[in-house]
């Protein structure tokens, strides 16, 4: 009784007191019993009794029921959940959910930070979205025990650059900015001034950068350079059902991010599932489930998601856009691949937005899944996809490097879309081969390989290019659906209608395509493949055929 008045006595003093939400878990360990409970200031208190410690450490692993977990679907359980983690990343122990456990999680501003293998098993996990104190907190993170490095003394980046001046003390992911620069000024119905040029790379501890992950921009000047550690240990977390009941908010852009939150590196989630239930006909957007941020090396496997149901609203050009909403995001981040993975609806179905978006990333790996889309906003450097079915939404990228499409079958408008709405850039090569496209899923349609637009006419904060060169090999066009008029499917759309002659100026010159290389292109409807409905664009490519 003395222990306790002493732990109420010290939440009274600290209950003013703004405390991180990360750091809110304190852990002592009396002659008394296992206890779990909240201060009025939100710190999570856990006490766990001597035995118990013994116990655990015995075991080598902690089970949330452990911490004062009900599992019935019911009661809130976030607090034993978050309390159980604490202590296991403490002590360096495993963490398994119960197996018939049933954990529901309000909408209370918690996070369970995982730091250690975790097995949610066969469990149920339920996320009430229908009223949180804070659509950005998520759910669990899982975070490193390595602290990011603020680098001093480097002034300046190029492109390509080999190595930089620093010792570390082990390889970094380094993530570096410059905000007196701006990058991806959108165009369209979302218009906006961009954002700081940006870019993250992988150095060694001797300062050589990993020629996997080369800098991409010149910086002339740096405002902000910080080393994200990559831990040398692999961290698994394996199993879970999840559902979310979905927020019932206004449809505007109010992102909720209340899910899984990686941003340690070396990381394998595998053999977990998350379904949505309790959409209505309005809603605001998700940012992702699964979020992966600031980190590399990072597996997602044998997992079954989710597409997001699309809402519409008023863009920042005064039009009604759709809202983008992702069950899967990706920033800043390297060596992310996506193996074995698909989503619980008909990609072909256009009801629920594509699955993935992704900003400022190199080296992304999608393998054997099944998604209603790939797709890269802010850039990719070099990206694989293999062995897959993409949906409705198909392949959409800017970025630079090699954007290889292997043994893959694309329901989208295009075989590959360069986003318009970021100058529809490609720094670098397409490779193609042994693919299926259905254009539109099988609708009657024009058919454009490449798909596109670029006026000229708009500052995107840099050089847009077409990708240099475009391989193609064994591909099939399915355009057996088509209307009377078609004319048979073409390489490129049609990316500046007003680009019809030499008198048109483009004031930011888009840099085009040098040479297609196509092998074994054929199309169900015997029509041949020709350059584009504005070949005057295009007179200057090199099309080389069998």
């Amino acid at each position: 009784m003395l222990l306790w008045f002493f732990i109420f006595c010290s939440l009274y003093i600290v209950s003013g007191q703004k405390i991180d939400p990360l750091e809110t878990v304190v852990i002592t360990s009396e002659n008394t019993e296992t206890r779990v409970f909240t201060a009025e200031n939100g710190v999570l208190y856990v006490n766990i009794s001597s035995e118990d410690v013994r116990r655990f450490k015995a075991l080598g692993l902690v089970s949330y029921s452990d911490f004062g977990a009900r599992g019935d679907g019911k009661t809130d359980d976030i607090d034993a959940i978050a309390a159980a983690h604490a202590f296991a990343n403490r002590h360096n122990l495993n963490v398994k959910a119960d197996e018939e456990g049933t954990y529901y999680i309000g909408g209370k501003k918690r996070t369970a930070v995982i730091k250690t293998n975790t097995d949610f098993g066969m469990a149920t996990f339920i996320i009430d979205d229908r009223e949180v104190q804070d659509r950005n907190s998520s759910v669990f993170l899982v975070n490193s025990s390595l602290q990011p490095l603020q680098l001093k003394g480097i002034t300046s980046l190029k492109r390509n650059q080999e190595k930089i001046d620093l010792s570390l003390p082990s390889s970094c992911l380094v993530i570096v900015t410059n905000s007196q620069v701006r990058h991806y000024i959108r165009f369209g119905p979302n218009q906006n001034n961009g954002s700081p040029q940006t870019d993250i790379f992988i150095v060694g501890s001797d300062g050589n950068l990993d020629k996997n992950t080369p800098i991409i921009w010149d910086f002339d000047e740096i405002t902000n350079i910080t080393a994200h550690p990559i831990d040398a240990s692999l961290l698994t977390i394996t199993g879970g059902r999840f559902t979310t009941i979905a927020n019932r908010e206004e449809s505007k852009y109010n992102y909720y991010r209340r899910g899984i939150l990686i941003r340690r590196s070396n990381v394998v989630l595998e053999s977990l599932q998350h379904r949505v239930t309790g959409e209505v006909e309005h809603g605001a957007p998700y940012a992702g489930f699964i979020n992966v941020s600031d980190c590399s090396n990072v597996t997602i496997r044998n997992t079954l998601l989710t597409g997001r149901r699309t809402y519409q609203t008023i863009g920042s050009a005064g039009l009604q856009v759709s809202m983008g909403s992702y069950d899967i995001s990706v920033s800043r981040a390297i060596n992310v691949s996506f193996i074995n993975c698909s989503q619980t609806n008909d990609i072909k179905d256009r009801t629920y937005w594509g699955i993935i978006g992704s900003n400022y990333c190199k080296n992304l790996v999608y393998d054997n899944c099944t998604f209603s889309r790939f797709d890269a906003h802010k850039g990719v450097f070099n990206a694989t996809i293999r062995n897959s079915n993409l949906g409705h939404m198909g392949i959409n990228a800017i970025g630079s490097g090699i954007l290889t499409v292997e043994n893959t079958t694309i329901y989208g408008r295009n075989l590959i879309n360069l986003r318009r709405d970021y100058g529809s850039t490609w720094q670098g090569e397409f490779v193609i081969r042994n693919c299926i496209l259905v254009p539109k899923g099988g609708t009657p349609a024009s058919v454009n390989l490449i798909g596109g637009f670029n006026s000229g006419q708009h500052d995107f904060g840099y050089v847009c290019y077409m990708p240099k060169r475009i391989t193609i090999e064994d591909l099939h066009i399915d355009d057996s659906n088509h209307q009377e008029e078609y004319r048979g499917p073409a390489i490129f759309a049609d990316f500046n209608s007003e680009l019809i002659d030499d008198s048109y100026q483009e004031k930011f010159p888009y840099i085009r395509t040098s040479e297609v290389i196509l092998r074994n292109v054929t199309t169900a409807s015997g029509k041949d493949l020709r350059i584009s409905d504005n070949p005057f664009m295009f007179k200057d490519v090199k099309v080389e055929t069998e």
